[in-house]
């Protein structure tokens, strides 16, 4: 599929890109995405959740009282869980929750991230660009040349470049990667996806494989 290539402007510059059906055109996979999402976000969790048990509060272990007669349950220590400040029972410990998927798997979702994309005319591609300095002024101007002010927009460079990033940073709803660190989670998580000319052929390159 073509797809006519913009300037920073917004302007069409005449030149037009080819998408690759077998990337861009598939039909999407819905589990490959979700089991990649869910090992995405289970990625950024620390797992270093942490409750003390019985055996780890500070406390006296004495028998509080005698056994029978007094009418009441028997009670061990002051550290039971059933006493306030007591330990807790089957409290979170620390766990790693990260899991394994294939290559092919998420190599799947991510291109059927990007064919919903591209269903959903998501899909912007830009010419190759660059900022002469780090202002956030110059990725507004990006931003309204596109019509995507107040959008989530996930911006994918061929590589990484200081003064285009730098000038993002200040504005809220906006991300800038680099193609190899294009994940599934970004792609759907945002409501426009901007491509560069360099930025198209690394993904369709690592893709293809």
């Amino acid at each position: 599929m073509e797809v006519k290539v913009l300037n920073v402007s917004g302007k069409e510059t005449g030149a037009k890109v080819q998408l690759s059906e077998d990337i861009f055109g598939i039909e999407p996979n819905d589990h490959a995405i979700y089991l990649d999402v869910k090992q995405f976000l289970a990625n950024q969790r620390q797992g270093t959740h942490k409750s003390k048990q019985r055996n780890e509060i500070a406390g006296s272990t004495r028998k509080l009282y005698k056994q029978k007669g007094t009418g009441g349950a028997r009670a061990g220590s002051i550290k039971s869980p059933l006493f306030n400040g007591g330990g807790r029972i089957f409290g979170p410990q620390p766990r790693d929750y990260s899991f394994k998927l294939n290559k092919k798997l998420k190599a799947l979702a991510r291109k059927s991230a990007l064919a919903y994309k591209v269903k959903d005319n998501s899909v912007v591609v830009l010419e190759d660009f660059n900022f002469e300095t780090s202002k956030t002024k110059n990725f507004a101007s990006l931003l309204g040349a596109l019509n995507f002010v107040g959008q989530k927009t996930l911006i994918v460079l061929a590589s990484a470049n200081d003064n285009v990033y730098l000038s993002s940073r200040n504005i809220q709803g906006t991300k800038v990667i680099t193609a190899d660190q294009l994940n599934t989670y970004d792609v759907l998580n945002a409501g426009k996806l901007v491509l560069t000319t360099g930025s198209v052929k690394t993904l369709e390159e690592a893709l293809a494989k």
